[in-house]
């Protein structure tokens, strides 16, 4: 398990996390999300010869702690920024606590995108071949 890799390409989930707060309006971030997952896909089938699943599920879950946090350390710039979330808040358990709503959902889409992150590093692996790296000569 190559964590360097896993924590670099999950830096694209606290950019996103900060950008959902202020810039990202939903309608548009599953475009955003598709982008990170072709090129996470694709760097992690360029660095790894094997493992491109669970390396793919491994982003999406520290994906989700990044934007969890994010949005609920944000929490009031989000609410302000998402009425339409906050409605949907409404209707779920917890509605006068949306950070535990947070904490509770946080993790399940984190297994969920990082599910389909795997499979498109699984799909990208059968097509990009992984860098070669040269073996240590001992001396």
């Amino acid at each position: 398990m190559n964590w360097k890799l896993i924590f670099a390409l999950s830096l694209f989930g606290l950019a996103m996390g900060v950008l959902t707060v202020f810039v990202i309006p939903s309608k548009v971030e599953p475009v955003f999300w598709l982008a990170i997952f072709c090129l996470s896909a694709f760097l992690i089938a360029r660095d790894r010869a094997t493992g491109h699943f669970v390396h793919g599920l491994m982003v999406g879950i520290v994906n989700s702690v990044w934007v969890t946090c994010t949005q609920i350390v944000l929490l009031h710039q989000y609410i302000a920024h998402h009425p339409k979330e906050v409605e949907m808040m409404k209707s779920m358990p917890f509605p006068d606590s949306p950070r535990v709503m947070m904490v509770l959902t946080g993790p399940m889409i984190g297994v969920i995108s990082g599910c389909a992150l795997g499979l498109f590093a699984y799909a990208a692996g059968k097509f990009v071949k992984p860098r070669m790296i040269e073996p240590v000569r001992a001396s």
